[in-house]
C-alpha cells in the first residue's frame, strides 16, 4: 500500500485547522460554541464542535471529517452530532475561486420525517480567520433554500 500524500486540493482543508468561536444567530441564541479542527498528516481533517443546544441548553458535540479523494476527484467526508442518530455522508467540490466548498448529502427530510431529502452544506471562507457554514435543502423546483448559517472566527 502506497502512503497517501496531500494533494493541492487539501490546501483548502488546511485553512480550517485551528480553534474557532462559532455563533449561529439562526438557532435563536447568542451563545458561542467552540470548534477545534486538526489535521491527520494533511490528508484528513477532523473538526469537533462543542456547545449547548439552543432551546434545551443540553450540551452537544459534533464531529466533521473531511478529505479529498484524488481517484474520484471529489471532496468527501461525514458529520455526526450527539443530538441525532443520522450520519451525514458528503461528496462535493470547491468553487473556482477556491473559497467555497459545497458538500452534498441526503438524509431525513425535516418537513416530512418519513421521507429522505437532499441537502447542500457549504464552507465559505471570507478570509483566513473568518468562515461561514450554511445548510440548504433542495426544493421541488431544484433550487436550494438555506435554513441554517453559522459564523466562525479564529481564536488567537
Amino acid at each position: 500500500m502506497e502512503l497517501a500524500k496531500p494533494q493541492a486540493e487539501h490546501a483548502f482543508l488546511e485553512r480550517m485547522v485551528g480553534t474557532w468561536d462559532v455563533r449561529s444567530p439562526d438557532m435563536g441564541s447568542n451563545e458561542t460554541w467552540v470548534e477545534v479542527c486538526r489535521s491527520l498528516n494533511g490528508i484528513w481533517f477532523v473538526a469537533e464542535g462543542n456547545g449547548n443546544m439552543p432551546g434545551s441548553g443540553q450540551p452537544v458535540t459534533t464531529v466533521l471529517t473531511l478529505g479529498y479523494d484524488p481517484a474520484r476527484g471529489k471532496y468527501i467526508g461525514s458529520w455526526i452530532g450527539s443530538m441525532m442518530n443520522h450520519m451525514w455522508v458528503y461528496e462535493g467540490e470547491l468553487s473556482d475561486d477556491g473559497n467555497t466548498l459545497s458538500l452534498y448529502t441526503t438524509g431525513p427530510d425535516f418537513a416530512d420525517p418519513g421521507k429522505t431529502g437532499e441537502y447542500r452544506e457549504q464552507i465559505v471562507f471570507a478570509d483566513d480567520d473568518h468562515r461561514v457554514f450554511n445548510s440548504s435543502a433542495r426544493q421541488a423546483d431544484g433550487t436550494w433554500k438555506q435554513f441554517m448559517e453559522a459564523h466562525y472566527a479564529r481564536k488567537r
